[in-house]
């Protein structure tokens, strides 16, 4: 398993979910801290001068495995359930061109939010029938550039679709797009699923990448979650993959970052 930290540009919204903002400078600190990559979060592809971020991160040793997407819902206030067709159609046009990004990287890309919620007086199956659709276009044009999507189950006091990842399973599953895959966040999970662990194990085949947050959105250890059991159910079922700490920037980010490495190493040790 691999650790990275998640960052966003200087001038991102002050909701931007980060660890640290200017991705050049978060590029320095996350190698000289010991993480393997950095979480990308934009809100568009214009965000990032791609030649100049590709050199800074080969010259320090790190990759980019995720292109987050929560600034397109928090700050572009796009989601894939919005029933405004045109609004949709936007949404589409600024995740293909985080496609884009990610394909410079071989990441993936994430949908928390952006996903959508059940409008008032909808259904649940209106949400679902809004986000398939959007869904299979985007996975069809990232799937030749070698990006896969992955859905984040996002707890039901911030949103109401998808809370759970036994819901977020169901719905992959439903769907069988190819590309979808499920992106746990251990955070959420202490709010919504009965066991951390179990669902680890439950749904490992649908899982491609983990959040790691402690119970109070703090670094790991700062909090009441067991992350030697929760690493230990990943590793007993083989995940391989890539872990990234989205957690509160407090005290201030450099601590909140440092703890947060220098505490999974305990259970993460850095590959060689």
């Amino acid at each position: 398993m691999k650790i990275a930290v998640a960052v966003a540009t200087e001038d991102a919204l002050p909701t931007a979910f980060v660890v640290f903002r200017g991705i050049e400078e978060s590029i320095r600190k996350a190698a000289r801290m010991g993480y393997d990559g950095i979480e990308l979060a934009l809100m568009d592809k214009e965000q990032v001068r791609l030649e100049r971020v590709q050199r800074l991160i080969r010259e320090n040793g790190l990759e980019i495995p995720v292109v987050s997407t929560g600034q397109v819902f928090a700050g572009h206030k796009l989601w894939f359930t919005d029933p405004d067709a045109a609004r949709r159609r936007r949404a589409v046009e600024i995740f293909k061109g985080l496609v884009d990004v990610a394909a410079e990287f071989r990441a993936l890309v994430n949908m928390g939010r952006v996903r959508g919620f059940v409008a008032e007086g909808e259904t649940a199956e209106m949400a679902e029938g809004r986000f398939g659709e959007v869904v299979r276009e985007i996975a069809a044009y990232a799937q030749p550039k070698g990006v896969d999507l992955i859905l984040e189950p996002v707890n039901r006091y911030e949103i109401n679709f998808i809370n759970s990842v036994d819901e977020g399973a169901a719905l992959v599953e439903r769907l069988g797009i190819p590309g979808l895959k499920l992106m746990p966040d251990i955070f959420h999970m202490n709010i919504e699923d009965a066991s951390i662990e179990g669902n680890l194990r439950k749904y490992i085949a649908h899982i491609a990448y983990v959040h790691f947050a402690d119970s109070n959105r703090l670094a790991p250890g700062w909090g009441h979650l067991d992350f030697g059991a929760i690493v230990g159910a990943l590793k007993e079922v083989g995940y391989a993959g890539w872990t990234s700490v989205e957690i509160l920037p407090k005290p201030d980010p450099d601590s909140a970052a440092r703890q947060a490495i220098q505490y999974l190493r305990k259970f993460i040790p850095k590959e060689a």
